[in-house]
Parts: C-alpha cells; sequence; structure tokens
C-alpha cells in the first residue's frame, strides 16, 4: 500500500474514470465503427450510388446505441444529434473513410499495428458507455434491476442491435445475421459487463465503479485486441457458456446432440481460412467484385 501511494496508482482508477472521451476516445470509436461499415457487403457501392443513405448508415454505426437507449426510455430518438461536435466528427470520418482520395485514410486505419490501437480505444468507450447506461436507468427506475441490465446491453452493443435496420437502408435483408440469435463477443461482452455495473449500482458487489470500469475496460482491450490480431472470431467465455447450457438447458451452446439425429450430416465444404475475420472475408468479395467490373 506504502508504494501504491508513492506512485499515486491508488487514485488512477478514480483518474482513469473521470478522463473525458472527446475527442480522441470518440475518435477511434468513430473509425472503427465506419472501418466495419465499410467492409459490410454493398456498402461502398451504396456510398456512390447514395451518398445520403451511406451517411445514414455511419450515424447508425456510430450513434445507434444512444438512438435506442433513447427510444427504450422515452426519450427523443434523434436527442443526441443535439452535439453537433460528435456529429461533424463522424461525419468527417465517414466522409474520409469513404471517399478520400486513392483510399489514403481507409487504408492507414485498417493498416493491423494502428487498427489494434484504435480497437483498444474504442473498448474503453464501450466499457463507459455501458457504465453511464446502467447509471443513467437507476436515476430513473431506481430498482428496476432489469430496466439498468437492459439499457446497460443496449448502450454496449446498439450498433449490432440495430443491425437488421441499418442493413435496410442499404438495400440488404439478411435476418440470420439478427445479433439476438449469433451474438458475437462484444454483444456477450456488453450483456456480462451491464450485469456487473448493475450489482455494483446496488451495492452487492464490494467494489467502487471506478475500479469496475478499469478492470472491464482492461479486460474488453485485451481480449479486443489479441482477437483482432488473430483475425479471430472466437470468445473466452465458450467454454463456461457450453458448460452452463449443457447444465441448464440440456444442450451445449449453439446447438445440442439432437441435431444430429435429425438432421443428415452436411456435405463436405473447402475449408475457409480461420485466420479471416467476417470483415475481412466481405472486404475480399468486394475487391474482387470491383476487379471484374474493371
Amino acid at each position: 500500500m506504502d508504494v501504491l501511494g508513492v506512485l499515486n496508482l491508488s487514485d488512477f482508477p478514480q483518474v482513469f474514470s473521470k478522463m473525458g472521451m472527446f475527442p480522441v476516445f470518440d475518435l477511434a470509436y468513430y473509425i472503427v465503427s465506419i472501418l466495419y461499415l465499410k467492409y459490410e457487403p454493398g456498402s461502398v457501392e451504396v456510398s456512390r450510388r447514395s451518398p445520403v443513405a451511406s451517411w445514414l448508415c455511419a450515424m447508425l454505426y456510430c450513434f445507434g446505441s444512444y438512438i435506442l437507449a433513447d427510444i427504450m426510455l422515452g426519450s427523443s430518438p434523434i436527442d443526441y444529434f443535439q452535439h453537433n461536435s460528435h456529429i461533424l466528427l463522424a461525419s468527417a470520418v465517414w466522409y474520409l473513410i469513404f471517399y478520400c482520395p486513392l483510399n489514403l485514410f481507409y487504408k492507414c486505419v485498417a493498416f493491423l499495428p494502428v487498427k489494434l490501437v484504435l480497437v483498444a480505444l474504442k473498448e474503453v468507450v464501450r466499457t463507459r458507455k455501458i457504465a453511464a447506461g446502467v447509471h443513467h436507468a437507476q436515476h430513473a427506475y431506481h430498482h428496476g434491476f432489469f430496466i439498468m441490465v437492459i439499457i446497460g446491453y443496449v448502450k454496449g452493443s446498439g450498433v449490432a442491435l440495430m443491425s437488421n435496420f441499418e442493413q435496410l437502408l442499404r438495400g440488404v435483408w439478411r435476418p440470420e445475421t439478427n445479433e439476438i440469435l449469433n451474438m458475437s463477443f462484444p454483444t456477450k461482452a456488453s450483456l456480462y459487463g451491464a450485469i456487473l455495473f448493475t450489482l455494483q449500482e446496488a451495492h452487492w458487489i464490494p467494489i467502487s465503479k471506478s475500479t469496475l470500469i478499469l478492470i472491464f475496460t482492461l479486460f474488453m482491450a485485451t481480449f479486443k485486441v489479441v482477437m483482432t490480431s488473430r483475425h479471430s472470431h472466437g470468445s473466452p467465455f465458450a467454454l463456461i457458456e457450453s458448460w452452463v447450457c449443457h447444465l441448464l438447458f440440456g444442450s451445449p451452446l449453439g446447438g445440442g446432440e439432437e441435431d444430429h439425429h435429425h438432421h443428415p450430416a452436411p456435405a463436405p465444404a473447402i475449408p475457409s481460412s480461420p485466420l479471416k475475420t467476417k470483415e475481412e472475408l466481405n472486404e475480399g468479395t468486394r475487391k474482387r467484385k470491383s476487379k471484374k467490373a474493371e
């Protein structure tokens, strides 16, 4: 404790939790969000055909969690658009990623070392949004613990939850990509984080909010950076979830043994590289289409 006092490390969680997110962290959040939008099939074509639709999609990727949370709490869904500096910053990022000459800005932010830094900074914002969502819901519904979890979850993963609506703006409809049916690691982590912050708000966890923010941020940033660097979809929760689902529901997560009895074995397919993420596969498909068009 004396060493911590000398180095002032005991105050670090408090300082970290009070640190402002604008503009550095928010900028990283907007860059990574719109970068993933550009990976989606048809997004580049939409940006050429209808810049307005492309801009709306980008705004949903950046502010979808605020919009969905405001709707659920009975506020105006365009309430967040009063923050002009955030809208202008996100719009500038959208323009540079989609329309910068020679794709220079996109190539810079998609360069893996740079992208890893941006991904880590984005997770700082995600954790802060989860904590803020739970705190906001706690003020509106003092004992509505389920509401606190839901709002924190939406604040952390609202973009993914609104993905089907965003697809409609791009003229794409893929209901099988519903985030509730196929939760990605950030969506699952947002749910678990919302539960933790709700328990902390209810004083059921003997830890301060600033310390929990620091610990959860380190967890999210570490795993997200590792997964991005390895181009992996895996989830650190997979083993625990499989065991819990088998214990409670009689089957592992993602399907049970009965599926093998009712469905024929699938024909062997050409194995795809497990080192490619969904975003990279979509980007590769887009590049091949553009080459054929030439």
